[in-house]
């Protein structure tokens, strides 16, 4: 155990926390907790709302509405703008229905990435909604999937707060959930009464005006993850920044989804969203049609030593996803298209021409 309170700890600590608001596209404030990114989800809640608040979760996915949950297991009132799991929040639908507000929405709560249904949808638009009938709600985005691997810039879109977790673009194991915070979301910090009820571990007072080094953590620092997410900062800023790093997912994902388009026959694959502007560039939620998804990851496991993600929200027992996150590079890619066109040949499922011939076309056009 190293020592927590002087030396080499504090140099990485500050190091961290130095270069995590560049991370986000924020001169705000990062908070670094040890927990995942459900323990972000409650940082946000804790910390910007109070009971009888009400809050508008903007559904394109499961995860902003699991987000939501955490919320009214605090006491806010939860309200659901409706969606689907094929396509991206509509900003207009946002706009009317705040504009029929009478102010009782603080926040506005989305998913960046939904990771159940690999859509990537468009802040900017949906904070133009907002701005365009002048409400005031916190704009409150999930960036646990995208944050370094699609492109996010908090303060430019006018988001403000962010969160996210060490496991997924930052190459980190699982184990710190990170939030981001703008002015007004820390303005709105300070104007909660002082006597609801709060929760210690999360709370920001101490965070924001630590008196001793450990008070930043709230305790025990997390020191394996600092030191991790030290090294995979400098492992972006040694590809080249985060440009190069959104440059290499987007190349890597424009592979997989042009495999997918290749395997797409009747009855077969197809990719999950139908826009491809709002594709992630994270992930990828492949429908499988009359093919059986179980039997297909299983083989993929079991014979390949492939494991892809299971089916979440979006038809679970007929679809599959690939992740294309993090520390990723073109082999790893082939690995995985490989095994998945090797199980759909196995099970004699229909499919079209080679996927990884598609693949291997687009990394050769675009990886240079």
């Amino acid at each position: 155990m190293p020592n927590i309170y002087a030396g080499d700890l504090l140099d990485v600590s500050d190091r961290v926390l130095e270069r995590l608001p560049a991370i986000a596209g924020t001169d705000g404030h990062a908070f670094v907790m040890t927990s995942n990114g459900h323990g972000a989800w409650q940082m946000a809640v804790s910390n910007t709302l109070e009971p009888g608040d009400r809050i508008l979760v903007l559904e394109s996915g499961r995860f902003a509405i699991v987000w939501g949950e955490y919320a009214r297991m605090a006491g806010i009132e939860v309200e659901v703008l409706a969606g689907n799991f094929t396509s991206p929040v509509d900003p207009a639908a946002v706009a009317d229905r705040l504009e029929r507000d009478d102010g009782s929405i603080r926040a506005v709560f989305v998913a960046h990435t939904d990771t159940s249904s690999s859509v990537r949808n468009d802040i900017p638009a949906i904070r133009a909604a907002i701005d365009s009938v002048g409400h005031d709600a916190l704009l409150m985005v999930d960036c646990i999937a995208s944050m370094a691997c699609d492109p996010f810039e908090m303060d430019a879109w006018g988001v403000d707060l962010a969160l996210a977790a060490s496991q997924k673009g930052l190459m980190c194991p699982p184990g710190l959930g990170l939030v981001w915070a703008g002015d007004k979301a820390i303005d709105r910090f300070h104007s909660l009464s002082k006597e609801r009820p709060r929760v210690a571990y999360v709370d920001w007072e101490r965070r924001l005006e630590p008196r001793a080094f450990y008070d930043t953590f709230a305790g025990t620092p997390p020191v394996a993850h600092l030191h991790a997410l030290d090294v995979a900062l400098t492992m972006i800023e040694e590809e080249g920044g985060l440009r190069a790093v959104w440059h290499r997912h987007q190349v890597l994902a424009d592979a997989v989804r042009a495999a997918v388009d290749a395997w797409e026959a009747p009855g077969g694959l197809s990719l999950n969203i139908e826009s491809a502007a709002h594709r992630s560039n994270a992930v990828t939620t492949v429908r499988t049609g009359n093919i059986d998804s179980q039997r297909l990851t299983e083989f993929c496991r079991d014979e390949l030593g492939v494991t892809l993600g299971i089916g979440v929200a979006v038809a679970p027992d007929r679809s599959f996803r690939i992740g294309h996150m993090g520390h990723l590079n073109p082999a790893m890619i082939f690995g995985t298209l490989g095994a998945i066109e090797t199980a759909l040949t196995a099970m004699s499922a229909p499919f079209g021409t080679s996927g990884v011939a598609a693949a291997a076309g687009v990394l050769g056009r675009e990886s240079h």
